[in-house]
């Protein structure tokens, strides 16, 4: 156990940190399965926007490598693109 008050704070803001960038995490995850297991062009069309911007801000966040952000999103407008 820390001995320090700076430090227990630190575990605690660390514990804090690590549970929202999960959800975010996860939250951006499942969004991204959605939008590629879509089979319909007008609905993924309309989802896109939405996953784009979620990606950029977890990137801004660095919760996410921005390279990552721009190869998915690069991904899903090739995957859209494909659609009939």
């Amino acid at each position: 156990m820390a001995n320090h008050k700076s430090s227990i704070k630190r575990i605690r803001q660390e514990e804090k940190r690590r549970l929202y960038n999960r959800y975010y995490a996860k939250t951006m995850r499942n969004a991204v399965k959605k939008l590629r297991t879509t089979t319909d062009k007008a609905e993924a069309v309309a989802l896109l926007p939405n996953v784009q911007k979620m990606l950029d801000k977890l990137a801004k966040r660095n919760i996410i490598h921005k390279n990552k952000a721009a190869n998915l999103k690069s991904k899903l407008a090739a995957h859209i693109s494909k659609l009939a």
